[in-house]
C-alpha cells in the first residue's frame, strides 16, 4: 500500500482545504511531520485513517458517526470532506468520505442534517480517467478491508505505530499482551475453539450425569425388587465406574434371587403333595358318611311307606271307577252343550219376540219371515224418494252460494269503483314525493363532494393558528441560543489564548531533574517557567470548550426546531389561505346542518318508489277484480232459473213419497226397523226348534252309555268321572307311592351302601381341619414361589435395561472423557498442559516469537548488537504461561524483563517492536506490501548515537521502496530529515507546509 495524495477539507484543526502530496515526501524516503502541540500532527493520521475505515482511531473518534470530525473553524457553509488517493495491490484508488453534516437550510432559518456519504473511484490507465466503483458505505468498507487484508485496529497498529502502545506492551503482563496480540491477530476462532469445547464438555457431561441418574435409578428399582438384599454402589451420577458397580450389584442380587427362587419351587412341590393326600383322605371320609347317611335314610322312607300302604289301595279303586266313568264323558259333554244351547235360543226368542207388536205375538217362524219380506219390498220402493231429497238439499246449498256470490261481487264492485274514484289524485301525490327525494340526494351528493375539502381547510387553519403561536415562542428561544453561544464561544476564547500564552509554565510543571524534555529532549532544566495568578489550566479550557459546544448544539437545535416550525406554518397557511378559523368553523356547521337535511330527504327516495309501485299493482289488481266481478254476474241469472225449475219438481215427488211424516229418510227407517225386528225374530224361532231336537236325543245316547259302562243312572256315573285337575293328583300320589317304594328297595340292596353301615362313624371334622391346613400351606409355598417368581423376572427386566443403559452410556461417556481432555488442554486446566497454556494463548506465543525474531534483526542494529528480544513460556506467578517476552543483554550475558529498559532502550525496543510486528501483520494479511508508514513521537528520549543508529534503520527501509513519516517534536530531527510537513497553528485554524527533499 503506497499513499499518494490526501486532501482535507473542514476536518479536525483545519478549517479550510488541505493538501497532502505523499508522493514528494516519500521521495527521500523518511520525511517528518512536525508542529507545535495541539496544531493537528495526528489528524493528519485521523484522516487517513478516516478516509480507509470511515473512523478514527481509539478515543478519537468521539460519541457520533463523525459528527465530531468537523472543524470548529470552518465556515457554516462548507462541508467535511477527505479524500485519499492510494495504491493497493496493484489497483490505483480514490477514497472520498464525507461525515454526516449539519449544514444552514437553504430557505429559511436553522440548519438540516445531511447523510454521510463515501465514493470509491479507481483509476484506468488505458482511458486515462477515473472510474467509479461504488457509492455504498458497506460495500466500500468491506472493498478496503479485502484489499488491504487487515482490520482498523491492525492498521493503526501496522501502519500508524504509537509508541507509547508498543511501550506499555513491553512492561505488560501476558494479559495485557493477550489483549492486543488478539486484536492484532484476529484469534477469535481458537477462543471460540475454547469456548466450543467447554460447552461441549458441559454437555456431554449433563448427557452424562443424566444417563448415570437413569442407571442408578434403576438401581434402586432393583434393590427393592430384591428386599433391600442389593448393595449399592457409593458413587454420584458422572463419576468413573458406576455403571459397571451397578451392573455386578445386579448380577449378585440376580444370583440370590434365582437360589431364593428354587428353594421356594421346592417347598411348593412339597405342599402340593400334601395337600392332594389330606384331599384325598377328606374325600373318603366325605363318602363314608355320605354312604351311611342313605342308608340311615332308606330305613325311613320304608317305614314311612308301610304306614301309608291302606291309603294307597283306596286311591287305586278311586282311579279304577274314574277310568270307567271315562266312557260315558263324551256322552255327559254332548247333553250339557245341547242344554245350554237350548236355553240360550230360547232367551234370544223371547228377546226379539218382545219387541214386536202384539199382532205377531203367536206367529210362528214361518209367518215371521213372510211379514219380513212384505216390509222390505215396501222399503226398496223408496231408493228413488231418497235421491231425489238429497238432490232437492244440493240444490238448496246452491242456490244459498250464488245469493253469497252475488252479495260479494257486490261488495266487491262498490269497493273497486270508490277506489279507483281517487286513483289520479293517488298516484300524483306519490310521484311528486318521489322527484322531491331524487333532489334531495343529487343535492346530498353535491354538498358531500364540498365536505372534505371544507375539513381539509379548517383543520389547516387551526393548524396554522397553532403553528404561529409556536414559531413566534420559537423565534425567542433562537434568539436566547444565539446569545448564549456567542458568549459561551468568546469566553472559551479567551481562555483558550490565556492558556496559550501560559503554555511554558503548563509544559514545565512536568518537567523532572534528570528526565527528558518532551518538547526539546534535554534533560537539565535550568529555568522553568513558573504560573503566574490566575493561570488557566487545560481542564479549565476543556469546561469552556465543552459548555459552548453544549450551547451551541442547544442553538442547532432551536434553529432546525424553527425552520421546521416555519415550514409547517407555511404549507398549513398555503393550505387554508387568510380566512379566519372562525368563519371556517361557521361555514363548515352550515354546510354540515345541510347536508343532514338532505341526506335525510334523500333516505326516502327507496321508500317513496316502493309505495308508487305498490300503488300501480294495486290499481291494475282493482281494474282486473271489477271486470271478473261484471262476469259473474251475468253467469248467475240464467244458472238460478235453471235452479229453480229443478227444484219444483223434486218438491212434487217427495211429497208423494213421505206420506204423513216429514221426510222420506223418516219413513225409509221406519220400514228398515221394521224389516228388521221381524227377521231376527223369524230366525231365533227357527233356532229355538232345532236345539229342542237335539237336547231330546241327547239324553237319549247319555242313558244308553251309562248303563253300557256298569253305572244304575247317568247321575252315578257323572259322579265318579274326576276332572283333570283331580285326575293329575290323584295319578301323581300313586306314581310317587310306587316310585318311593322302588327306590327304597334299590337303595337296601346296594352293596357299599350295606358295608359302610356296618363302618364306625365317619369323622368329618377331623379331615376337613387337615386339608385346610394342608391348602393353606400350599398357598403360602405358592405365594413365596410367586414373589420369588416375580423378583427374579423385575430383576432380570430391570438388569436388562440397566445393560443396555450403560451400552448406551459407553460412546457417551468416551466422548465426554475425549471432549473433556480437550477442553481441559485448550483451556489450560488439564494436568497434561504443564504450562498451563490456553489454546489461544499458545497461537499468540507462536505469533509473538515470529515478532520477537522479526524485531530483533532491527533492535540488534538500533543497540549496536547489545540487545536481543526473545519470547518466554515460562509461567508469571499463579498465572498462565506463553506470552512472556525478555530481552537478552549480550554485554552480560544475562536475559532480563523488557520492563527493566530504560526510557530511551525502551523506545527503540519499543519501535523495533512495532517494525517487527508490522512485517508479521502484513504477512498474516497475506503479504499486502506496505508502502507507507508513520512513526508517533519517542524520538526526544535517544542520545546522538542512538538517534543516528534508528534513523539508519529507518532508512535501511527505503531498500524495499518504503517511506516512513516520523511524527516528532525534536529539534534535531528538522535538521537531518529534509523532506518535511509542518502544521501551523492560528486562531483559524491549522494549515499545512510542505517542504521536499531538495
Amino acid at each position: 500500500m503506497r499513499l499518494h495524495r490526501l486532501t482535507v477539507t473542514a476536518f479536525g484543526p483545519f478549517g479550510g482545504t488541505q493538501t497532502v502530496d505523499f508522493d514528494e515526501l516519500s521521495s527521500a524516503g523518511l520525511f517528518l511531520l512536525h508542529g507545535p502541540t495541539g496544531a493537528g500532527k495526528t489528524s493528519v493520521l485521523d484522516a487517513v485513517c478516516y478516509a480507509l475505515y470511515g473512523s478514527v482511531p481509539g478515543a478519537r473518534q468521539g460519541g457520533g458517526q463523525g459528527t465530531t470530525l468537523r472543524s470548529d473553524h470552518a465556515a457554516p457553509a462548507t462541508r467535511t470532506e477527505v479524500v485519499l488517493e492510494l495504491t493497493v495491490a496493484g489497483r490505483r484508488l480514490e477514497v472520498t468520505r464525507q461525515p454526516p453534516w449539519e449544514r444552514p437550510k437553504k430557505r429559511g432559518t436553522g440548519t438540516t442534517l445531511d447523510k454521510a456519504q463515501t465514493w470509491l473511484r479507481a483509476y484506468d490507465a488505458t482511458a486515462r480517467a477515473w472510474k467509479d466503483l461504488s457509492r455504498s458505505h458497506q460495500e466500500i468498507g468491506e472493498e478496503i478491508t479485502q484489499l488491504l487484508g487487515m482490520s482498523r485496529e491492525q492498521f493503526c497498529q501496522v501502519v500508524l505505530l504509537p509508541q507509547g502502545d508498543f511501550a506499555r506492551f513491553l512492561r505488560a503482563d501476558a494479559e495485557a499482551r493477550g489483549k492486543l496480540l488478539g486484536r492484532l491477530f484476529d484469534t477469535r476462532r481458537f477462543a471460540d475453539v475454547e469456548k466450543r469445547l467447554a460447552e461441549r464438555r458441559r454437555a456431554t457431561e449433563a448427557q452424562v450425569r443424566d444417563g448415570d441418574a437413569e442407571l442408578l435409578a434403576d438401581a434402586h428399582r432393583m434393590q427393592q425388587a430384591a428386599g433391600d438384599a442389593m448393595e449399592l454402589p457409593e458413587l454420584a451420577p458422572g463419576e468413573p465406574g458406576l455403571a459397571e458397580a451397578v451392573l455386578t450389584a445386579a448380577a449378585v442380587a440376580r444370583s440370590t434371587a434365582q437360589e431364593q427362587l428354587t428353594v421356594a419351587a421346592c417347598t411348593l412341590t412339597a405342599a402340593e403333595s400334601a395337600q392332594a393326600a389330606a384331599g384325598r383322605a377328606l374325600d373318603d371320609a366325605r363318602e363314608l358318611a355320605r354312604l351311611q347317611r342313605r342308608f340311615t335314610e332308606a330305613r325311613e322312607r320304608a317305614a314311612r311307606l308301610a304306614e301309608g300302604a291302606e291309603a294307597y289301595r283306596e286311591a287305586q279303586a278311586l282311579m279304577e271307577r274314574a277310568r270307567k266313568a271315562e266312557a260315558v264323558a263324551p256322552a255327559l259333554d254332548l247333553r250339557d252343550s245341547a242344554e245350554a244351547e237350548h236355553r240360550r235360543a230360547a232367551a234370544a226368542e223371547a228377546r226379539a219376540r218382545a219387541l214386536l207388536p202384539e199382532t205377531f205375538a203367536d206367529a210362528g217362524a214361518a209367518g215371521l219371515a213372510a211379514a219380513a219380506r212384505r216390509a222390505a219390498e215396501e222399503l226398496g220402493g223408496l231408493d228413488s224418494a231418497r235421491r231425489a231429497e238429497r238432490r232437492l238439499a244440493e240444490l238448496l246449498d246452491e242456490r244459498a252460494g250464488l245469493d253469497r256470490q252475488e252479495r260479494a261481487d257486490a261488495d266487491l264492485l262498490q269497493e273497486a269503483e270508490a277506489w279507483l274514484d281517487g286513483w289520479e289524485e293517488t298516484r300524483t301525490a306519490l310521484q311528486s314525493r318521489v322527484d322531491s327525494a331524487q333532489q334531495a340526494a343529487a343535492l346530498a351528493e353535491q354538498l358531500a363532494v364540498r365536505r372534505e375539502p371544507a375539513r381539509q381547510r379548517l383543520r389547516a387553519a387551526r393548524l396554522r393558528d397553532q403553528l404561529a403561536q409556536e414559531t413566534d415562542r420559537a423565534v425567542d428561544r433562537v434568539r436566547t441560543a444565539q446569545d448564549q453561544t456567542l458568549r459561551a464561544k468568546q469566553h472559551w476564547l479567551d481562555l483558550k489564548e490565556e492558556r496559550l500564552n501560559g503554555i511554558a509554565a503548563e509544559l514545565a510543571a512536568h518537567l523532572t531533574d534528570g528526565e527528558p524534555c518532551a518538547v526539546c529532549g534535554a534533560t537539565e532544566h535550568p529555568a522553568p517557567a513558573r504560573k503566574v495568578a490566575g493561570h488557566v489550566d487545560r481542564e479549565a479550557e476543556e469546561h469552556a470548550l465543552t459548555a459552548y459546544q453544549r450551547a451551541d448544539e442547544q442553538r442547532a437545535e432551536h434553529e432546525r426546531r424553527l425552520g421546521a416550525g416555519r415550514e409547517a406554518l407555511a404549507a398549513a397557511t398555503a393550505e387554508a389561505g387568510d380566512t379566519p378559523t372562525g368563519q371556517l368553523a361557521a361555514d363548515m356547521a352550515q354546510l354540515e346542518e345541510e347536508y343532514a337535511r338532505a341526506r335525510s330527504a334523500a333516505a326516502e327516495l327507496h321508500a317513496a318508489q316502493e309505495r308508487l309501485r305498490q300503488a300501480g299493482q294495486e290499481h291494475e289488481r282493482r281494474l282486473a277484480a271489477r271486470q271478473e266481478a261484471a262476469v259473474r254476474t251475468a253467469s248467475r241469472v240464467g244458472h238460478r232459473e235453471r235452479l229453480d225449475r229443478e227444484r219444483a219438481a223434486l218438491e212434487e215427488e217427495l211429497d208423494r213419497a213421505r206420506g204423513s211424516l216429514d221426510s222420506v229418510a223418516a219413513r225409509a227407517a221406519q220400514l228398515e226397523r221394521r224389516t228388521a225386528l221381524l227377521t231376527d225374530a223369524a230366525d231365533t224361532a227357527r233356532v229355538t226348534e232345532d236345539t229342542a231336537q237335539r237336547l231330546k236325543d241327547a239324553d237319549a245316547r247319555l242313558a244308553d252309555a251309562a248303563f253300557r259302562a256298569g253305572f244304575e243312572t247317568p247321575q252315578a256315573a257323572a259322579a265318579a268321572l274326576l276332572d283333570n285337575a283331580a285326575h293329575r293328583e290323584l295319578q301323581r300320589r300313586l306314581d310317587a307311592w310306587q316310585h318311593e317304594e322302588a327306590a327304597v328297595r334299590a337303595v337296601l340292596a346296594e352293596a357299599d351302601t350295606s358295608a359302610a353301615a356296618r363302618e364306625p362313624q365317619a369323622d368329618l371334622d377331623s379331615a376337613q381341619r387337615a386339608a385346610d391346613e394342608a391348602a393353606r400351606r400350599l398357598r403360602d409355598a405358592a405365594s413365596a414361589h410367586d414373589a420369588a417368581g416375580r423378583r427374579c423376572a423385575e430383576l432380570d427386566r430391570l438388569s436388562a435395561r440397566a445393560t443396555a443403559s450403560a451400552r448406551r452410556l459407553a460412546p457417551l461417556r468416551e466422548e465426554y472423557d475425549r471432549v473433556a481432555r480437550m477442553a481441559g488442554l485448550a483451556a489450560g486446566t488439564s494436568a497434561d498442559n504443564e504450562r498451563r497454556m490456553r489454546l489461544e494463548s499458545y497461537v499468540l506465543a507462536a505469533r509473538l516469537e515470529q515478532v520477537a525474531a522479526a524485531a530483533t534483526v532491527r533492535l540488534r542494529r538500533m543497540s549496536s548488537g547489545r540487545y536481543t528480544l526473545v519470547h518466554s513460556d515460562d509461567r508469571t506467578g499463579r498465572g498462565r504461561s506463553g506470552l512472556g517476552l525478555h530481552v537478552v543483554d549480550a554485554w552480560t550475558g544475562r536475559e532480563r524483563d523488557t520492563a527493566t529498559l530504560s526510557g530511551g532502550e525502551t523506545f527503540f525496543a519499543s519501535l523495533a517492536l512495532a517494525l517487527g510486528l508490522a512485517d508479521v501483520v502484513t504477512n498474516e494479511a497475506g503479504g499486502v506490501r506496505l508502502d507507507t508508514l508513520f512513526i508517533d513521537e519517542g524520538f526526544g528520549s535517544l542520545d546522538d548515537q542512538t538517534l543516528d543508529e534508528v534513523l539508519d534503520v529507518l532508512d535501511s527501509l527505503r531498500e524495499r521502496d518504503r517511506s516512513v513519516g516520523i511524527v516528532s517534536h525534536v529539534a534535531d530531527l528538522r535538521r537531518r530529515i529534509h523532506a518535511q510537513l509542518e502544521v501551523v497553528k492560528g486562531r483559524s485554524g491549522s494549515t499545512l507546509r510542505q517542504r521536499g527533499a531538495g
